[in-house]
Parts: C-alpha cells; sequence; structure tokens
C-alpha cells in the first residue's frame, strides 16, 4: 500500500513539473510577442525596405525563395505530425527569432541592422523549417510594425530565413562531429550566421544599385563595409545569448530536446 503510494506521489510531482515547464515555455513566447508588438517605440525601416529594390530585383529574389519555402512548408508538416509535443518549442523558436530581428540598428541607407534570431530555430529543427518561420516573421513585422516590406519579402527571406539558417545549421554540425563542444558551436552557429545574412544583404543591395565606378564589387564593399561596424558587435551578442537560451532549454525541456536527437556530451 505504502509502495503504491509513494509511486503515484512520485508520478504526481513528474507531470506538475512537466506542466510547469510547459507554463513557462508558453510565458516567455506570449511575453516576447507583446514586448515587441506592444511597444510603443517608433518603427524604422528594417531589413530591405518596401519599394527600395527595383521591380526585377524584387520579383527575381521572390522566385529564388519559393522553392525553400515549399521545401520549409514540407519539412516543418512531417515535424509537427511526428513530434507534436515539440510544437510549443518551435512557437519559442519563432518569438526568438521575432524579438531579436526587432532590435533595429539604423544602418545602410534603406535598411538597419539588427539580430537574426535564427540560429536557434536552425539548430533545433533544421535549416528548411526556419525558412518558414523566418519568412512569417518577417511578413508580421511588414504587416504590423511597418520593419521591411512586401514587395522585398522575397530578397529579406533568401538573406535571413534561407542563407543565415543553413550556415548555422552547417557551422553547428561542422564544430559538433571536430570538437564536440556544444557550447562553442550554438555560439559560432549564430553568430556565423548573422554576419552571412548581412554579407548576403551587401550583396543584394549591391546587385540593385551598383556603384558608378567600380561597379557591383565596390558598391558590395562599401555596403558591407557600414554594415560591419554595427552588425560584428550584434552577431557576437546575439551568439552569447543564444548560448544562455540553450542551457536554459538543456535544464527545463531535456525531453524534447531529445527527441530532436540533439543532446550531445561536452567533449
Amino acid at each position: 500500500m505504502n509502495r503504491d503510494r509513494f509511486d503515484l506521489d512520485v508520478c504526481e510531482v513528474q507531470t506538475t513539473m512537466k506542466k510547469s515547464q510547459w507554463v513557462r515555455l508558453a510565458l516567455m513566447a506570449g511575453l516576447s510577442g507583446y514586448l515587441v508588438i506592444g511597444s510603443p517605440t517608433p518603427a524604422h525601416a528594417m531589413h530591405i525596405m518596401e519599394g527600395f529594390l527595383p521591380v526585377g530585383w524584387a520579383v527575381f529574389w521572390w522566385i529564388v525563395y519559393l522553392p525553400f519555402l515549399l521545401w520549409g512548408l514540407r519539412s516543418l508538416t512531417q515535424i509537427t505530425r511526428q513530434h507534436p509535443e515539440t510544437k510549443l518549442l518551435l512557437a519559442l523558436a519563432g518569438a526568438f527569432t521575432f524579438v531579436l530581428s526587432a532590435l533595429k540598428i539604423p544602418s545602410v541607407t534603406g535598411s538597419c541592422s539588427h539580430p537574426t534570431g535564427t540560429g536557434l530555430g536552425a539548430v533545433l529543427f533544421g535549416p528548411a523549417v526556419m525558412s518558414v518561420m523566418g519568412s512569417l516573421v518577417l511578413l508580421f513585422q511588414a504587416l504590423l510594425i511597418a520593419h521591411g516590406g512586401l514587395t522585398t519579402l522575397g530578397a529579406n527571406a533568401v538573406s535571413m530565413a534561407v542563407i543565415g539558417p543553413f550556415i548555422a545549421y552547417g557551422v553547428y554540425q561542422l564544430v559538433m562531429r571536430s570538437s564536440g563542444r556544444q557550447t562553442l558551436a550554438i555560439f559560432l552557429a549564430t553568430a556565423l550566421a548573422n554576419l552571412l545574412t548581412y554579407v548576403v544583404t551587401s550583396l543584394q543591395l549591391a546587385l540593385a544599385f551598383p556603384a558608378a565606378s567600380g561597379g557591383v564589387f565596390a558598391a558590395f564593399t562599401k555596403f558591407a563595409a557600414i554594415f560591419a561596424v554595427t552588425q560584428i558587435p550584434l552577431a557576437i551578442a546575439e551568439g552569447l545569448l543564444t548560448v544562455l537560451v540553450w542551457n536554459w532549454l538543456q535544464t527545463n525541456n531535456q525531453e524534447e530536446l531529445q527527441i530532436l536527437n540533439l543532446i550531445k556530451q561536452e567533449a
């Protein structure tokens, strides 16, 4: 009788702890959305702003992006069907991307510097899923807080929702296989994803607005140099913040991470 009672108490405690973890995740996601949407601060142009790219280039980047979006929708559907218990973790990754990418610093005309936040989701769920999550973030920002734009959504998605996540995932896998140091892998993955996002943005702007003297290369050098002033410190800060969030997830959401086969021993 006592043994049964003990087992029942242990089961109740485990159930309560699991519920509290989900509640904390939900609160974090909700608070993150509120801090951005409910903020009274004035909006600035973000990513590449609405109408800034010539029509031809805007259409071109949409065409480049659409195959990745379709691939991402398929991957997202598979993950949510196979592991429905990870949906809240997926929402948290999306909220993390939304909040970080809304922290803007004015930079190149027609754009801004900001963290991207896509590295965490890319490591958790893979780069294909972030092509969808990143585009949703860009769409919400364009519609709700006048950041970015609809015509430039394809270009912004290629840099932030495609290239950035692929870099993050590739760097994470490379560092884990070569050293097994997960903290270092998370930091480098997210920091380099941030930087490469702006390398691509610089290239997009240079292709659309080549310099009168020196052409695309000269324009790319100019845009990249201006972005580097703010983006390098932001990339380092984003890497450190993502490591802190990752450590928190390991402490409070080990079950979900184990499902995704992401808990790896530090070498």
